[in-house]
């Protein structure tokens, strides 16, 4: 039994490298993502739905909600709760797994994480969530690879 599912797991796996295979690299060019969350972020996201990185990053739920009366706007607000869940779970794992995997995004982790505010871990880990998304919605839009020093390559 465990064999036959082990043999499944490799055969879906091997099933989404090939379909990975037909659509553009881009997202395999930043170090910490690898075919599973590429493909799943490429099949949440379509970018030409979207003018910009604050529509997509809407889209995924990370963005967060805006309470204002007159001239007050409120400092303290939670992220949307509404949104695509699972680019939201794509684009949050794949900020963990950047983060620790590519130099520019560890120096940004680490620097909203020595931030004293409350909730810390979460609160840093949408903001590198939303970062990624920036580059994610860039390099999809024009189809380029990713360079860590912050520019970006042009495709061969």
């Amino acid at each position: 039994m465990i064999r036959t599912v082990q043999e499944q797991l490799k055969a879906l796996r091997k099933g989404i490298e090939d379909h990975l295979a037909t659509i553009p690299q881009t997202l395999d060019s930043i170090p910490g993502i690898g075919p599973i969350l590429a493909s799943g972020i490429v099949a949440e996201l379509d970018v030409s739905q979207f003018k910009s990185h604050a529509e997509a990053a809407k889209h995924a739920g990370l963005a967060w909600t805006v309470h204002q009366s007159g001239k007050f706007t409120a400092n303290r607000t939670r992220l949307i709760h509404s949104g695509n869940r699972y680019l939201k779970y794509y684009m949050v794992e794949a900020a963990n797994s950047v983060r620790v995997h590519d130099p520019v995004f560890a120096e940004y982790y680490a620097k909203k994480r020595a931030e004293p505010k409350e909730f810390a871990e979460g609160r840093t880990l949408a903001l590198t969530a939303r970062k990624l998304m920036r580059v994610v919605f860039y390099l999809l839009k024009t189809n380029r690879l990713y360079t860590p020093e912050g520019g970006v390559r042009q495709r061969a």
